[in-house]
């Protein structure tokens, strides 16, 4: 799949109510699904990253949920394998670099220009109001395009 489509894919679930992380994510069921791992449970697996991980406002869940399924496609699990974890985090820096100099950040809070405060833990109803207020769509499927570049 072209990364126009993984970007409307992305764009899709988020308008469809999924949080940035797993619409980013659920772009990559096809590929997820190759690696034995179900779209549902990736969908819960990547829920606490919504909002800037649970609405604190830090890193972008888009770019969380990049990072997630590069770590399904390109990760490793064996902990002396230095090699694999300095390549693995060679491509982080490359991939959430790409979304920075797009964007301007990977920080939720400054992508959304808001401040240092704390942030409610209730999630804000999806009205037009809220997505005419919010760039998330657009950043979701800014990550899902990013990644599906770096993956082709």
């Amino acid at each position: 799949m072209d990364a126009s489509k993984r970007a409307a894919r992305a764009r899709g679930s988020f308008l469809a109510g999924y949080n940035c992380s797993q619409s980013v994510v659920l772009a990559f069921d096809d590929v997820l699904a190759e690696h034995g791992i179900d779209a549902a449970t990736m969908a819960r697996l990547s829920s606490p990253f919504g909002g800037g991980m649970g609405r604190m406002r830090e890193v972008c869940g888009a770019v969380s949920g990049m990072l997630m399924v590069l770590g399904v496609v390109e990760g490793y699990d064996d902990p002396k394998a230095f090699g694999a974890k300095k390549a693995l985090y060679a491509r982080v820096q490359e991939i959430a670099g790409a979304y920075r100099e797009e964007n301007g950040s990977i920080v939720c809070r400054e992508l959304l220009g808001l401040g240092k405060g704390p942030s409610e833990a209730t999630p804000e109803k999806r009205t037009d109001a809220y997505y005419r207020k919010r760039p998330c769509p657009d950043l979701c499927a800014c990550a899902a395009r990013i990644l599906a570049e770096h993956l082709e």
